[in-house]
């Protein structure tokens, strides 16, 4: 049994983390890209670039929150309309929350998501 000591150096890049915030944006081009992008991102390098693991799991919850509460809110626009609110929020909140924090990435700050459920 081979055992191989393997020292990954942790570099700060915050450009990286910037633009895992706003390839959430994805959502509104491509439908799905705002999950799979920095999902992809994350895995890559949150090994390898400080405060990614942080960020990234923010990012995924926020992700799979949102969809999560799309899901909840798509029925319950047959409960007095009350579904077109919940529709209405997370296109906002889809669309702020990411360009928020990617600047607070940007700025060397930690993510702040608030409504949103911890799945990771």
């Amino acid at each position: 049994m081979e055992i191989v000591n393997q020292k990954k150096t942790l570099q700060r890049n915050d450009q990286l983390l910037f633009i895992a915030h706003l390839s959430q944006l994805l959502n509104y081009v491509t439908g799905f890209g705002g999950l799979v992008v920095p999902l992809v991102i994350w895995l890559i390098s949150k090994d390898t670039v400080i405060g990614m693991d942080e960020h990234g799991k923010a990012i995924i919850n926020l992700q799979l929150s949102l969809i999560l509460w799309f899901v909840i809110s798509v029925p319950a626009i047959l409960i007095f309309g009350l579904g077109i609110l919940g529709l209405i929020a997370v296109g906002i909140f889809g669309f702020i929350l990411p360009i928020v924090n990617a600047v607070k990435a940007s700025n060397g700050e930690p993510p702040s998501y608030f409504m949103t459920l911890r799945f990771i």
